[in-house]
């Protein structure tokens, strides 16, 4: 795909799209709902805007990636981090096993650092795009740790 204003399209039709598909297919039931949560467990509502907002950087960030650096290890690392991404919330709420989406939380976390490190010089801006993501994914791993302690 040559045609830049289509690349970025797709790429956030990729990433909101599947977010938004697999956010629908798994959502927080009675049992999210029966679990103890942390103080810092922000409400409900917040997190279908926070992620459909990241979820559109995210798709920014893969088409800059893929047009100017395609082969690079930061687009292997962006598929990587979407991948794990995309994981979580059928483990954590489909399967209800906060375990395994805490190994997998941190994988994520590890990709978005490692994606961060490996953009840093050939495209600042996607690295920089890439902080909001970080930091709401080091608060939801927080997040999930918590769960786990208190379940």
């Amino acid at each position: 795909m040559s045609n830049k204003p289509l690349t970025y399209l797709a790429f956030i039709i990729l990433v909101l799209g599947g977010g938004l598909l697999i956010g629908a297919n798994t959502m927080p039931g009675d049992w999210y709902q029966s679990l103890a949560k942390p103080a810092f467990n922000p409400p409900n509502w917040v997190f279908a805007p926070v992620w459909s907002i990241l979820y559109v950087l995210i798709g920014v960030v893969g088409a800059r990636t893929w047009l100017a650096f395609r082969r690079s290890m930061a687009m292997r690392l962006w598929f990587a981090q979407l991948v794990l991404n995309f994981a979580w919330s059928p483990l954590f709420f489909g399967l209800r096993d906060p375990m395994s989406a805490m190994i997998v939380i941190l994988g994520l976390l590890v990709s978005i650092i490692a994606f961060i490190a490996a953009s840093w010089r050939q495209d600042r801006t996607a690295a920089l795009l890439f902080l909001p993501y970080l930091a709401w994914i080091a608060f939801a791993s927080a997040l999930n740790a918590a769960i786990l302690v208190l379940n």
